[in-house]
């Protein structure tokens, strides 16, 4: 279910997987900056203090937005040779269990990292060095966690023209 395509017909992006896309790019391209910044100071003489929390903080943003990016595009890692060798609507019907079971694991995983999020939101928690306070990222990747497991869901119920014509 690309959301580029319509029937192999290309269409614009959304406006909110273009900003998705945006903030995980330049997240990504800023903790390359900051990692290519701190190795010139190391080698110089003037270590960039903090760099690696920096990088630490944007590849979290980075990945949570990857995630969204790959579900939006329905693009995860998959193995098709099983699909691709049994009738249509057998792999319609694996294809809706694989989602039932995604949605279950991001499921779990959204639950767990909230539960985390959680317990830890009134400790101030920070990182050691520049003290940059952890619990927004938290919360970026529970809201990212949980957008996930609805677009699985919505996959799950979705039914496939496949499902429709048996």
């Amino acid at each position: 279910m690309n959301p580029e395509t319509n029937a192999g017909t290309p269409r614009a992006p959304s406006r909110a997987y273009s900003l998705v896309v945006i903030l995980g790019g330049s997240a990504l391209i800023g903790a390359m900056a900051i990692d290519t910044v701190a190795v010139i100071g190391r080698h110089t003489g003037m270590p960039l203090l903090g760099s690696i929390e920096l990088v630490q903080l944007l590849v979290g943003v980075s990945g949570a937005m990857a995630l969204l990016v790959a579900t939006l595009r329905d693009s995860h890692a998959v193995v098709r040779l099983l699909l691709a060798n049994i009738p249509a609507q057998h792999a319609a019907l694996l294809q809706r269990v694989n989602a039932v079971a995604a949605t279950l694991f991001f499921a779990a995983l959204t639950a767990g990292s909230a539960w985390i999020m959680r317990e830890m939101w009134g400790s101030h928690e920070e990182t050691e060095l520049l003290r940059l306070p952890l619990a927004p990222l938290r919360l970026l990747i529970v809201a990212a966690l949980g957008v996930t497991t609805l677009l699985f869901l919505r996959k799950a119920l979705h039914r496939s023209s496949h499902d429709r014509n048996a």
